[in-house]
Parts: structure tokens; sequence; C-alpha cells
């Protein structure tokens, strides 16, 4: 899992880029489901398709980073987004 400081840093972002000023930012779930229809209980942030987009535009402009096909399930909550970020910007380092 990545590290807290990225998390949040995720977290933040998406709340700004996505204009969710309704979401209590201490209240978000990491591990919670980004997408409506991801699970039973309806909880995370409840995003649809247009936000998915917005989320792709936000990676490639804040690290440059481009979303292939592949790295999907990379969307699937907070916590696995951070760590597909440290992941391949840690791949540009080395």
């Amino acid at each position: 899992m990545a590290n807290e400081q990225r998390c949040e840093e995720v977290r933040d972002m998406l709340l700004e880029e996505l204009g969710l000023d309704d979401v209590e930012p201490g209240g978000v779930d990491y591990d919670s489901p980004l997408f409506a229809g991801q699970d039973a209980e309806g909880s995370g942030l409840g995003l649809d398709s247009v936000d998915a987009l917005e989320v792709v535009v936000a990676l490639k402009t804040r690290y440059g980073l481009t979303l292939k096909d592949e790295d999907k399930p990379a969307l699937r909550s907070i916590a696995t987004l951070a760590a597909y970020i440290d992941a391949r910007l840690s791949e540009t380092v080395s």
C-alpha cells in the first residue's frame, strides 16, 4: 500500500479536480471504492465515467503519467491509485 502522505495527496487531488466540495476530507476511507457500483454498500466517492476521464487527465497533468488499459485496476480506490503513482514514479527514477 502507498504511504499515508501519497494517499492524502491523491485524496486532495480528487476532491479538488472533481469539485467534490461536499465531501469531508477526513471522512474519506482510502480503501473504499472510487466508483459507484463497485460494492454493495454504496460507500466510497461514487464517481462515474466522466469523473474517470477527469482522473486520467489529472494523472497526466500532475504526475506526467498516462493510464493504460491494463492499469485500470489502479482506479479501484485512493490507496490503489496512490500505490500506482508511487510505482510508476519510481520506474521513471530508476
